[in-house]
Formats: C-alpha cells, sequence, structure tokens
C-alpha cells in the first residue's frame, strides 16, 4: 500500500477547538482511530490538507448514564463499547455490533463516531490509484459514471457500518457540534441515501456523542453475514429490537447494514404489533426486508444472494429473540 500523502496534523485540546480548526481549514477531515481514514488515504480516496487528531480529547471518550439515557461518547474505542455493561445490559445488539468489527486489534482503537462516519465501499471506489485509473475511474471519484449502475446518475457505494443499524433499533439520538453552535439528530436522519454525500453533516461539524433512551422490555440482537469471521466488511448486516407481552409482539424495530447507501429501518412493521409471531407475521417481516434491500453486486458476492440471505437472517433473529424474550 502506498504511504501517506502529505497533510497538516493539527492536535485541538477540546471539542470547541477541533471545530473551529475544522472551520479554519475547509476539507480537512477529523480523525479518530483511523481504521477507516487512514486507509482511504494512502488509495489517495481522501486528499485533505489538514487531518485534526481527536485522539486526545478524553470528553470524546466517556460512557456515562443521564436522566434515562446513557451517553456514548464519539471517540469510545469499539472494543471498550462492546465490554461495558451497561451496553450488554441494556443494548445487546449494540455490544454484539461493536465485538464484531474487523479483529480484536481494530477493535481497540477503532471508535464509535469513526463506524458511524465511516465511507460507502464500492468493489470500483476502494482500490489502488493504478487500479481507478486503468477503469476509467468511478462516479464517486473522479468520473461522471457509477460502474456498478453504468445509466444511473446516482452513485451507490454501499453503508458497510455495523454500529448504525444496532443503535438505529434503539432509538438513537446523535450530538452534534459546528461552528454554530450544537443539534441533537436522530440517527435514522443522519445518513442520506447517495454513496458520495451519505452524512448530514453541515461543514465543520462534528459527531461528539451518541444518546441511547433506555428503554425497559426491548430485547435485540445484531448478526451479520461475511465471508470470513473477521476483518471482512459485512456482505448483509440485521439488527432487530422486540418486545414482547404474553403470546403477542407488542414491538418489532429491524433495521439493516450493507445493503444499500445509508442503513435502512425497515418500515411497515407496525402492524404486527398485537399480533402473535406466526407464520404470517414472518412472511409480512421477510417481504419488508424485502423491499429495503437494495445490495450492489462485490467481488465476493453478487447480488441475488444477498437479497436470500437478508430476509432469512431477519426472520432468525427475530425467532430467536422471541423464543427468548420475557413472555
Amino acid at each position: 500500500m502506498p504511504t501517506l500523502p502529505d497533510f497538516q496534523l493539527l492536535r485541538p485540546a477540546t471539542v470547541q477547538e477541533a471545530v473551529r480548526l475544522c472551520a479554519l481549514h475547509p476539507g480537512s477531515r477529523f480523525l479518530g482511530g483511523g481504521t477507516d481514514l487512514l486507509p482511504n488515504l494512502r488509495r489517495g480516496l481522501v486528499t485533505p490538507g489538514a487531518v485534526i487528531d481527536l485522539g486526545t480529547l478524553d470528553d470524546l471518550a466517556r460512557i456515562q448514564e443521564e436522566e434515562g439515557v446513557l451517553q456514548l461518547g464519539a471517540g469510545v474505542p469499539l472494543a471498550k463499547l462492546a465490554a461495558d455493561p451497561r451496553v450488554q445490559g441494556w443494548f445487546p445488539a449494540v455490544a454484539q455490533a461493536a465485538s464484531g468489527v474487523a479483529g480484536p486489534t481494530h477493535r481497540v482503537t477503532a471508535t464509535l463516531g469513526g463506524s458511524l462516519c465511516q465511507d460507502t465501499r464500492c468493489r470500483f471506489f476502494n482500490q489502488s490509484e493504478a487500479w481507478r485509473r486503468a477503469n476509467e475511474f468511478c462516479l464517486k471519484l473522479g468520473s461522471d459514471t457509477c460502474r456498478v449502475a453504468s445509466r444511473s446518475s446516482r452513485c451507490y457505494a454501499a453503508f458497510s457500518g455495523d454500529l448504525a443499524p444496532a443503535l438505529m433499533v434503539h432509538r438513537a439520538e446523535l450530538e452534534l457540534l459546528g461552528p454554530a453552535g450544537s443539534r441533537r439528530l436522530p440517527l435514522s436522519a443522519f445518513y442520506r441515501d447517495d454513496g458520495r454525500a451519505w452524512l448530514a453533516l453541515e461543514p465543520a461539524e462534528l459527531l461528539v456523542a451518541v444518546r441511547v433512551p433506555l428503554e425497559t422490555g426491548w430485547a435485540s440482537a445484531y448478526e451479520k453475514i461475511r465471508m470470513r469471521a473477521s476483518l471482512d466488511f459485512p456482505l448483509v448486516g440485521v439488527a432487530v429490537a422486540l418486545r414482547r407481552q404474553g403470546a403477542l409482539l407488542r414491538g418489532l424495530r429491524v433495521a439493516l447494514t450493507g445493503v444499500a447507501s445509508r442503513p435502512v429501518a425497515i418500515p411497515g412493521l407496525e402492524e404486527l404489533e398485537g399480533r402473535p409471531l406466526e407464520a404470517a407475521a414472518l412472511a409480512l417481516l421477510a417481504a419488508q426486508v424485502g423491499v429495503g434491500t437494495h445490495p450492489m453486486g462485490t467481488t465476493l458476492a453478487e447480488v441475488p444472494y444477498r437479497r436470500r440471505v437478508a430476509p432469512i437472517l431477519a426472520k432468525r433473529l427475530v425467532e430467536r429473540l422471541w423464543a427468548g424474550a420475557t413472555s
């Protein structure tokens, strides 16, 4: 892999200074653990003039409970997130997603914020400069043509982060800080269905924390399909949160990753509430997951396989949670 390009490395003392520096250096990038950004820098996929190191900002690395919410700092390493007993107890899907990212050494460094903001991926984009040039580049960088959907005017690079769907089914909310001040945004509104501009971030805006409500009565899980048991990104990842009361389903939330340019919250599941989890309910779930699944082919798996896997994985998780939920 090529060496890193030249850039100015900035080390702010506070999150406010980090935002100010980003505003002063248009096109600069925030650096958390670097497991996504640094390989992209080496491949020439991003070329910032300045990189703003967030690694010494302790405020970003805290997990704290306050007023019915667990606040997760954007700089919390994934290994710490997966091992936290509060996360394991309240949000099993989040702990499972964090523990399954890449390999153990990556999880020690990679951060929650980096996972949520990671770049979209494509078999034409995530290659060396020489490879991209030989293939006349793609819509995401250097061309006006999408190489996986040649007649399209938009980029179909896929979002493949594990934490986003797991947090979405727990109704997470983001705390953002920018030059104009702070704001909160539902995680589901943070993503756009565009492989080139997939985040709803304002210029120089920084993801500071994730706030997850402490809801009682919900069971959750996350599972993914990938070629190897570690390192690989998910071909399909599914998060489920379920609430059961006796023989009736009282709540169901499902979100996917790896199947579109943003993580997808599956709509239309409200009509299953108040019903038992029978074959008809599972068939409706599978149909809704199919509607929300729009994968592109990868170097490892083609579209038909991924379309088949998503509803099967969702049904399997729902049935497992249903069987284990307190009735």
